[in-house]
């Protein structure tokens, strides 16, 4: 009996000991942290044995495989004990994906992965296709392989789950764009972190497709001087393609081989630019699945959002509060300004993750009227916006920068949660700032 050892006992860890388990694996789960109750709860009923709060190193270093959750950096000490006695030590996506025969769609990316994600499981959704959606999503893969009979899934896949692969291979990747993010898991090397969004690629044939933005820096240069198996499929928000998708006479435009499709802009529920590129992306996928062209153009006109991304709370005294938490880097808080058209009061801050915030300026100057910092370590917003912006006010929690943005707010205004920054100072998660910054706008009636 094979043995396999879980380094995390969360949402991929829990999944992953259950797949493994059914697999008849000896199965092992190792936390450092506290294991959360309700998963605590799901390794008892199953009888797969675990730990919390530290490593037994001995039960772990006899492993014939480890599976270690993407939260786990690469450089911890047992990390690399491991690698070095040349145990393999993969990812959760890895690991479930050798246990299913489903078509996949991976999607990648800086920013913009989880509206493609969904949008994408929406489209499939619709019409009728058996799908599952996972990955940084919802139940984990491991665990919908187990107990879910899906033919098709959508994956969600961050650069750390990329990581940890060998042989996954998605028939469709999509790639949303690459901007520095992460850059402190990546020795501060940008070019470390797109080799990593580029490994989705890494397996893939000449059967497979590859879905990238032909306005992308990053992707260009990487796809210059590199290759893949897969078609190429860009698609443009700025330039005419021979073939892909692109916008011309505000409509989209697609062309895979002799297909063609098209569809006004102003049928899309989701605005702003990026998202015009996440509904291009999503709608070649559904095109390269087979998927009528009506149903396409149907699910892209009712497809409601990601909870946490431009997401209207509410208005209060004609300002409208807008929660953006998921804006964890520099990036996705350029999109979030670029969408504003009325003054800005802008809550920012949090875990700075390596951050230029310069790349904001001209939007800031333009749009922003008062900034709030949210987070326990405010110095560098202030240093890069004290010029620019007129009043700039320290906080250290959702309800108090709330207050404070609602009495600088006046009608009209906008108050936008965007904060470029990952949660953890204040918050479990970029979910539980969102959430408590909506209870907070409720409060204020």
């Amino acid at each position: 009996m094979k043995k396999i050892v879980v380094l995390g006992g969360g949402e991929s860890g829990v999944g992953t000991a259950i797949l493994a388990k059914q697999k008849n694996y000896e199965v092992f789960v190792s936390d450092k942290g506290s294991i959360a109750q309700k998963y605590k709860e799901v390794l008892l009923h199953n009888e797969i044995a675990f730990e919390e709060n530290y490593h037994t190193e001995a039960n772990i270093l006899n492993a014939d495989v480890v599976m270690k959750s993407p939260g786990i950096p690469e450089k911890v000490a047992l990390v690399q004990k491991l690698k070095s006695l040349r145990i393999p030590v993969i990812s959760e996506i890895e690991f479930a994906s050798q246990f299913t025969n489903a078509t996949i769609v991976g999607v990648t990316g800086s920013n913009g992965k989880t509206t493609t994600t969904l949008l994408t499981h929406h489209v499939l959704k619709q019409a009728k296709l058996n799908v599952g959606v996972a990955g940084n999503i919802g139940d984990s893969f491991a665990q919908q392989v187990a107990q879910q009979e899906y033919n098709t899934y959508v994956l969600e896949l961050s650069s750390f789950q990329l990581d940890g692969i060998e042989k996954f291979s998605p028939h469709i990747a999509i790639i949303t764009n690459i901007t520095p993010d992460h850059l402190d898991r990546y020795e501060y090397d940008f070019n470390n972190y797109v080799q990593s969004k580029f490994r989705i690629t890494k397996n893939q044939t000449a059967k497979d497709y590859l879905i990238y933005d032909a306005d992308d820096t990053a992707s260009v240069d990487w796809l210059q001087k590199n290759t893949t198996e897969a078609q190429l499929l860009p698609f443009s928000a700025e330039k005419e393609l021979e073939f892909g998708a692109f916008i011309k006479e505000n409509k989209i435009h697609i062309k895979i081989n002799t297909e063609q499709f098209n569809m006004p802009l102003s049928n899309l529920t989701i605005q702003g630019k990026h998202n015009v590129k996440n509904a291009m992306a999503s709608a070649m996928a559904a095109q390269l699945l087979k998927v009528r062209k009506q149903t396409i153009k149907e699910s892209l006109s009712n497809f409601e959002g990601a909870e946490h991304r431009l997401e209207n709370v509410q208005k209060v005294k004609g300002v409208q509060y807008i929660n953006d938490s998921k804006a964890t880097n520099v990036n996705a808080t350029f999109y979030a300004l670029e969408c504003m058209s009325n003054p800005t009061v802008w809550i920012v801050g949090g875990v700075d993750k390596g951050n230029d915030y310069h790349d904001l300026m001209p939007l800031v100057r333009e749009k922003v009227k008062a900034i709030v910092c949210l987070g326990v370590d405010s110095k560098k917003i202030i240093e890069t916006f004290q010029n620019v912006v007129e009043v700039i006010v320290e906080t250290a929690g959702a309800e108090e920068a709330v207050k404070v943005a609602a009495k600088l707010a006046v009608e009209g205004d906008n108050v936008l949660l965007s904060p470029a920054c990952a949660s953890f100072d204040l918050f479990d998660n970029y979910e539980d700032r969102g959430r408590q910054f909506k209870k907070a706008v409720r409060a204020i009636l």
